[in-house]
């Protein structure tokens, strides 16, 4: 005697279809509302600490340029596959998902390895092994920030980028150079490599979401559940994706460029 394995119901089978598809844009909406919020009050932090202490602008590596691609990249992929599923073309939307879906875990290692490269010119932390052999991680001060100032790296206080002379730095108004700075940076906690840190692990962390949600969406590929009539989640998944490229061009734009 055969036993069906009963499959469970769409909540959304006895709804006009396009009760579900407003739903889940709402649902997609609520939660990219949500990310902004958290990433608008880091970027606050941010603005004021900027305004009132010692602040690193820094270059950013070669290697985050090649992650704005990558990000860009993804995108088109999504929106070509999101195209093609209307077209009935199972086969190319597969792909094009699949495409995104590597194109995404290039640019967690893109990300990765630009952080990498800021924290080995000295805003990261360093580990430093204490008398009792164990390992203890501390965040760099300013002074341990490497590069050529000026091209590399420069550093302001209120607002204004200090002058460098023979190691000393000072206002730009201290024409006579009587008074140097240096003095009250040197052990200072390096905020803009934390934030810097913070923000784009962050990204990352809601990124991979991202990626979670593509890999669910080509196992629905692949089953058919996805289909021209029923694509409401790849489009999602392709909001989602389009919002955090969006995001994280912001975030490059104004941790290396603006503040």
């Amino acid at each position: 005697m055969e036993t069906t394995i009963p499959t469970k119901k769409d909540v959304f089978a006895d709804y006009d279809p396009e009760v579900k598809i407003r739903t889940k844009k709402m649902m997609m909406y609520l939660i990219i509302f949500a990310i902004v919020m958290l990433f608008a009050g880091l970027t606050s932090v941010v603005l004021v600490t900027n305004q009132s202490s010692f602040w690193v602008r820094v270059q950013p590596p070669a290697i985050l340029w090649w992650s704005n691609a990558l990000v860009a990249l993804a995108s088109g992929a999504l929106i070509m596959a999101l195209r093609a599923i209307h077209r009935a073309q199972k086969g190319p939307a597969i792909a094009l998902t699949l495409s995104a879906l590597a194109l995404g875990i290039a640019f967690c290692f893109t990300q990765t390895a630009g952080w990498n490269a800021l924290s080995a010119k000295g805003l990261g932390a360093t580990l430093t092994k204490n008398e009792n052999g164990s390992w203890r991680s501390r965040w760099n001060s300013l002074d341990q920030i490497t590069g050529t100032y000026g091209a590399d790296y420069t550093i302001t206080y209120n607002g204004e980028v200090l002058q460098e002379d023979a190691g000393e730095f000072y206002s730009p108004s201290d024409t006579l150079k009587a008074n140097p700075l240096s003095k009250n940076f040197k052990e200072k906690f390096n905020t803009a490599g934390a934030l810097i840190c913070v923000l784009i692990f962050l990204h990352i962390a809601h990124l991979c979401l991202g990626l979670i949600y593509l890999i669910i969406n080509v196992v629905r590929l692949f089953k058919g559940v996805i289909n021209p009539e029923n694509s409401i989640s790849l489009r999602a998944a392709g909001m989602y994706w389009h919002f955090m490229g969006i995001l994280w061009l912001y975030l490059f734009f104004f941790l290396f460029f603006l503040y």
